[in-house]
């Protein structure tokens, strides 16, 4: 007994002296994906004396170009990417390169013929620590997953084709001309990579399965097919039985997280693709939109809990589920937090997915008007917690900042649209999308901190309006022109997007110009590459490509010839009898959201009662601030990080600033001005004995300049 004792008390004395982990080794800060930090150097007290340590510029940026990377950093050694997709390695403490690695430039690929190189975002990366001679880098450039050696920067050639994997492998043979990029990092477990992909979100889209990689040879481990298959669980949810043969989406585009100890790995899936008419998609559609539990050695489902049934709203689940300990009368109940883009936050347990607290299914609008839609009768509404936005549009609801002219003018069109409720259908006439299509949680994901169990999810509240449009002037008879099968396949594929005039809107940009930046080739290759949002048509014969270069470019003698390309969809599933006009914001005239204020908020949300205990507008605009207007918050993408010295670090808004609140009272304790704004999530580290906060600043959303820095800020001297 005594032997006993005194080992318990050696062990006690041991874990009060080991020091907190300096490293920021996982993407989202850990495997448990909390984004939070053990490091208490930089506190409440001294926050205020942060100034920034090095600026790193990766010297690729251009017009177009954004970052929206979470670094690691490991050992002193900073690993990020560039806003062309080049991985770097930095010292930590200073900032200065230690190598570069261009998959642009990759000499064995060239070797192996044309690559057309797909130019995505990339938002982090994993790592796999095997020793000092095995330490394995992975991220996504295009449809690449890359395995790169983390000492040397090159390649491991010994890894899949050379040194990478093609992600459209082992999703079978209609998506090897679809569009599949990473833009969200896998996450490494044992001696395997689990990866997700982002697809296209059109009709012709690549399914989203869920695959296990062996880190040495790049060899499939498992996969795990997100739409269901013939003699699978959940098959039923498709009424028709050959829809997984044609349908694509359910992807788990914004990564993972990992209960190492149960051996469960855990995602958040998109919705079934076309995302706003689901006629060709009948049935709840398993496992879009759903928690996803599989284990982790064989990717088996353990469980799952579907949170919009049947989704025509693009409310795929923007995040995996943070791993959180809820304490319920009087227990402790480790589960998931899955946050969502209509404001929610889910709480299930982890082992069984049963929820913590009730969620009802609540009946919802039902009809739909467009022709062979079914939705689904009820919608899953948490109980608990509270939700951390507005999630309705009505007159009261309108902004009243702007002249009385504005404003009737706004009253006026939400009085055509369908509004008031969030599971209202996608319209002929126009239904308000609230808290909007990147509204409630994005992809930054939510901070928790262990200490006090509470969330910290920033937000955005920004209407859109969706509208649908039939496609019976589609049905061509005759001879066809150029510019009558370019205008038709805009629509089919650019429309949504790009708006019916070209207009662009949201984050998509006009193409009224184009004809000023791009001639036939070079269009024609975009199409068929893609780059950044813009996913790759490389399924659109020659003849297609061209045609929609000449309506985009309004090259009027090409137009006037005759069409000898494809004239109807290969796969009826992919000809869908509606399309939305467009990613349009409902704004103001003077282009301010048509909803008053608050636009963007950071939110801080106790798990324990369910109650949000702060909240805080994220970011301002400079001119209604000279106007004597309080903070109405931004637009904002990124997520924030919590830390154990009582901080929570966010930059993420339009404003080009970077940001530290308290945790527990919410008040604003320092702000730094950035050279663009910081689209990302920042990292915390420690190197040489001080405590770093870097963050990416590329900008280059919102209409805002581009960037090249990653920034890195420490206490003063």
């Amino acid at each position: 007994m005594r032997y006993t004792l005194l080992a318990l008390l050696a062990a006690y004395c041991l874990s009060c002296t080991t020091q907190p982990d300096p490293n920021w080794s996982v993407y989202g800060g850990s495997k448990a994906n909390t984004r939070y930090s053990p490091l208490t150097q930089i506190d409440t007290t001294n926050v205020t004396k942060l100034q920034p340590a090095w600026t790193y510029h990766t010297g690729d940026a251009d017009s177009t170009t954004q970052i929206q990377v979470n670094p690691l950093i490991i050992d002193g050694i900073l690993y990020g990417v560039s806003p062309k997709l080049k991985l770097f390695a930095l010292e930590a403490a200073s900032g200065k390169e230690i190598w570069r690695f261009d998959p642009a430039t990759d000499t064995l690929i060239e070797a192996k013929g044309a690559w057309y190189f797909s130019m995505n975002v990339c938002r982090g990366l994993a790592i796999y620590q095997g020793g000092t001679n095995d330490n394995r880098l992975f991220y996504g450039a295009g449809s690449r997953l890359f395995c790169i050696d983390a000492k040397t920067g090159k390649p491991i050639r010994d890894f899949g084709d050379g040194g990478y994997i093609d992600l459209h492998n082992d999703l079978g043979p209609r998506a090897k001309d679809l569009y599949v990029a990473a833009t969200s990092p896998g996450i490494v477990y044992k001696d395997m990579i689990i990866v997700g992909t982002r697809v296209a979100e059109e009709p012709a889209s690549a399914p989203g399965h869920i695959r296990a990689y062996d880190v040495h040879t790049g060899k499939l481990r498992w996969i795990f097919h997100t739409i269901s298959q013939p003699g699978e669980y959940g098959f039923e949810s498709w009424d028709d039985p050959k829809a997984w043969e044609h349908i694509g989406g359910a992807n788990a585009w914004s990564g993972f997280s990992l209960d190492e100890e149960r051996g469960i790995v855990f995602a958040g899936t998109g919705s079934a693709a076309y995302d706003f008419y689901g006629g060709k998609r009948l049935g709840n559609n398993l496992f879009a939109n759903c928690v996803l539990a599989l284990d982790a050695n064989t990717g088996k489902r353990r469980w799952h809990y579907q949170v919009v049934h049947h989704d025509v709203w693009d409310r795929d689940l923007p995040t995996p589920p943070a791993l959180v300990t809820v304490k319920k009368d009087g227990k402790a109940i480790d589960a998931v937090a899955q946050p969502t883009k209509h404001g929610f936050i889910f709480l299930l347990d982890r082992e069984t997915g049963q929820p913590i607290y009730p969620i009802n299914e609540v009946a919802v609008p039902k009809e739909s008007l467009l022709k062979g839609e079914r939705l689904s009768p009820t919608q899953p509404v948490p109980t608990f917690p509270e939700p951390f936005v507005r999630q309705q549009l009505t007159e009261k609801d309108l902004n009243t900042l702007v002249p009385d002219s504005s404003y009737q003018e706004i009253r006026k069109q939400l009085s055509g649209y369908l509004s008031g409720n969030m599971f209202h259908p996608p319209s002929p006439q126009g239904t308000v999308i609230f808290p909007g299509f990147d509204g409630g949680a994005e992809w930054g994901g939510p901070a928790y901190d262990p200490q006090s169990g509470w969330l910290y999810v920033n937000a955005n509240e920004m209407p859109w309006v969706l509208t649908m449009i039939e496609k019976s002037w589609e049905d061509v008879i005759g001879v066809e022109s150029i510019g009558q099968a370019g205008k038709r396949l805009y629509a089919s594929n650019c429309l949504s997007c790009h708006g019916p005039k070209m207009e662009g809107g949201g984050n998509y940009p006009s193409l009224l110009a184009a004809r000023l930046k791009y001639d036939t080739n070079t269009l024609v290759q975009l199409i068929h590459t893609g780059r950044r949002m813009m996913p790759a048509f490389s399924q659109l014969k020659q003849e297609e490509k061209q045609a929609i270069a000449a309506y985009v470019l309004d090259l009027k003698k090409k137009q006037q010839e005759a069409y000898k390309g494809p004239r109807q969809a290969l796969d009826p599933y992919y000809d869908v009898p509606y399309r939305a006009t467009g990613y349009i914001k409902f704004l103001t005239k003077e282009g301010y959201p048509a909803v008053a204020p608050p636009w963007g908020t950071l939110n801080a949300i106790d798990l324990n009662t369910g109650k949000i205990a702060w909240k805080q507008p994220l970011g301002e605009y400079p001119e209604l601030k000279a106007k004597g207007i309080p903070a109405t918050g931004t637009e904002n993408y990124g997520g924030p990080v919590v830390t154990a010295g009582g901080l929570v670090f966010i930059a993420a808004a339009k404003d080009s600033k970077i940001r530290a609140f308290h945790k527990q009272s919410g008040k604003l304790l320092w702000e730094a001005d950035l050279p663009a704004p910081g689209f990302a999530t920042p990292s915390i580290y420690e190197a040489g004995g001080k405590q770093y906060l870097v963050i990416a600043c590329g900008g280059g959303k919102l209409k805002t300049p581009s960037g090249d820095s990653y920034v890195a800020f420490a206490l003063g001297e």
